[in-house]
């Protein structure tokens, strides 16, 4: 009678020992739910063609979360709803975004550039004005911004006194800001001209005025960070708020944004409006 081989328990059972001592860590590497993160459509640092979300932040975002086995949901909105549902909970992550004293009441930042406003205007004539106070001040020009964009207090300022006259022109996008400049609904505008710039080459109906974008750097529109925000409002729990923190700490610290930012935008002067964070 054949006897049956006698299994090597000291062989598998430390093996095993450690395969589950491992299950813990696989399963606090994943989010206790998906990600929310509204976007809208900002030239290369995010695309949204035929309802799907694509670009320079996002895709950066995806690979982190792949890495921590999360995911994430994005969804796209006009900028100034993605701004509502952040300042109201319903957003996990604000991105990309300037630093400002208003969002940083609903999140915390982490940086990963730094960016400014430039004035901007279509076609080879600039409006004719000394600079932005002159033209909340005194100019009769019909002055373009995109609803939901903030570089802090001295744009602030500048609307409500455009406001206040009557000659702010809002926007829903940097697409359409163009085409008000382009129309004559607006004659300058203040926005960062690579989000106009990159908008307008991925559009086909409207790629043609992307070499007709002038600007022109104005010294009260001063450098800020440029990055994201993480939610503190929303009711993601706090480790996987840290989590999410420390993606984006990641991206800042290889420099892997400004990196696709350079790949990204043929401008020779990229560096006038956005640059590495020193």
């Amino acid at each position: 009678m054949t006897s049956r081989p006698r299994v090597a328990y000291r062989t598998w059972l430390p093996a095993l020992m450690l395969v589950a001592a491992g299950l813990p860590t696989l399963a606090q590497a994943e989010c206790a739910r998906p990600i929310r993160v509204p976007v809208a459509d900002i030239g290369a640092a995010v695309t949204v063609k035929d309802g799907e979300v694509g670009g320079i932040f996002p895709e950066l975002l995806r690979a982190e979360a792949r890495r921590d086995g999360c995911e994430i949901v994005f969804s796209a909105v006009p900028r100034a709803r993605q701004e509502m549902l952040f300042e109201t909970g319903q957003a996990d992550v604000l991105v990309p975004a300037r630093r400002s004293s208003q969002r940083d009441r609903h999140g915390r930042f982490v940086p990963m550039m730094q960016s400014r406003a430039a004035l901007v205007w279509i076609g080879p004539d600039r409006p004719r004005f000394v600079d932005l106070s002159e033209l909340a001040a005194h100019s009769t020009l019909r002055v373009g911004i995109v609803r939901g964009y903030d570089y802090d207090e001295p744009y602030q300022s500048a609307v409500r006194a455009l406001e206040r006259q009557g000659r702010l022109v809002r926007a829903t996008d940097p697409v359409s800001l163009a085409r008000m400049l382009n129309e004559g609904v607006a004659d300058i505008a203040v926005i960062t001209p690579t989000a106009v710039t990159g908008a307008l080459r991925r559009d086909p109906r409207w790629r043609h005025l992307a070499e007709r974008v002038h600007y022109e750097i104005d010294e009260a529109l001063p450098w800020g960070d440029s990055g994201a925000y993480v939610s503190h409002s929303t009711a993601l729990g706090a480790r996987d708020r840290a989590r999410i923190a420390s993606w984006l700490e990641r991206m800042a610290r290889t420099g892997t944004a400004w990196r696709e930012f350079q790949r990204q935008y043929p401008e020779d002067r990229l560096t006038d409006t956005v640059r590495p964070k020193p």
